[in-house]
């Protein structure tokens, strides 16, 4: 027997036929956009993977080099580097920390920047300050070590800026730490580099730009702003305590990105008290440590954002940690368009990262 389907009940199947098409086709990606900078970012949330899809990678950290008889930073004086800038020891003598001039700089050290040119080009000496802040132990890395060890190379950090920041040709003072191979390590002993130069980075400069207009407009700095919203929304935190916050920052660039920075309006690291040195101590290293936990320990770059020593007036920027994860590699589209393309949703990755912070 024949079946008769009316017109009403076919526009009605044809009508929930097209439903988790529409579904399917917003649901693939989004664009989030920085707040700061305006630079877009692609959550691909189509091609994302599970938060323990990413600790079955391999990374080359998981067998580092154990040659510490011929490392050059266990033992600086064999390797004939410059005199100390700064060292710091124990009562019986021996060292924890050192802070020496890099032996192949990337800048000419203490010479007056000149301005030299080709044609229509600008172009001036490299001069500035290139510097090596090394722990002891050969083996702990910043997840291995103690708060009040953490806060001892804040402190080296803190320190060595002071030095330079008033220094003819430094403009600008970063600060970074390259964990592995993949993230730019030569030497597998940890170690983080100080660069005094003349020159304010691009980046840097979109983000004061972008606070600036920011803070005119709203009358409140970004990343106040910011801070206050991770710290109640909750879903993007990894770690807070009461001056910091560890947060997955909305538009992360890659998976596990972490930031961290003071809950306070702090617009300059340099002025850090010692007080707080051990707060952020204590969020930095659970970052660091929830990443080595959830990712099976990949190759990190961190690096300070701090306003820069060049005698004005900063006020509307806010220093910050920014830790990025190698968990995966530029390709086609993100060299062409500058639009980085993350694989997983901040807000997942940070629930994974919270359940590893021991």
């Amino acid at each position: 027997m024949k079946i008769e389907v009316s017109q009403e009940e076919k526009d009605r199947d044809k009508k929930k036929e097209k439903k988790p098409l529409l579904k399917k086709i917003y649901a693939d990606s989004e664009l989030r956009q920085d707040i700061v900078t305006g630079d877009w970012v692609v959550i691909a949330t189509g091609r994302a993977k599970r938060p323990e899809d990413f600790s079955k990678n391999e990374y080359s950290t998981n067998s580092l080099d154990n040659d510490t008889e011929n490392c050059l930073f266990c033992y600086p004086a064999k390797s004939k580097q410059e005199k100390d800038t700064l060292i710091y020891s124990r009562e019986d003598g021996e060292w924890t920390l050192r802070v020496f001039p890099n032996k192949y700089p990337a800048f000419s050290r203490g010479r007056v920047h000149k301005p030299v040119g080709e044609g229509p080009y600008f172009a001036m000496t490299g001069s500035g300050y290139h510097e090596v802040i090394v722990t002891r132990d050969h083996f702990k890395h910043f997840p291995d070590l103690t708060d009040i060890e953490v806060a001892e190379v804040f402190d080296a950090y803190q320190d060595r800026y002071l030095s330079l920041m008033n220094k003819k040709s430094v403009n600008y003072i970063t600060i970074f730490h390259n964990y592995g191979k993949e993230a730019g390590a030569s030497i597998a002993h940890p170690h983080s580099q100080l660069m005094a130069i003349p020159v304010i980075s691009p980046y840097i400069r979109q983000e004061l730009n972008g606070a600036e207009i920011y803070y005119k407009s709203n009358k409140r700095c970004v990343y106040c702003t910011i801070a206050d919203y991770e710290s109640k929304n909750k879903s993007r935190i990894v770690f807070e305590n009461d001056k910091f916050i560890a947060f997955c920052p909305f538009s992360s660039r890659i998976a596990f990105e972490i930031w961290v920075m003071p809950k306070n309006h702090e617009p300059y690291f340099e002025r850090i008290t010692e007080e707080d040195k051990l707060s952020l101590a204590e969020v930095f290293r659970k970052a660091l440590l929830a990443i080595k936990n959830t990712v099976n320990n990949p190759p990190y770059n961190f690096y300070i954002h701090t306003s820069p020593c060049d005698g004005k007036d900063y006020r509307h920027y806010h220093w910050h940690i920014e830790i990025l994860p190698h968990t995966s590699t530029w390709a086609g589209f993100e060299l062409e368009t500058g639009i980085e393309i993350s694989i997983i949703e901040p807000e997942k990755a940070a629930e994974a990262l919270r359940k590893n912070l021991n």
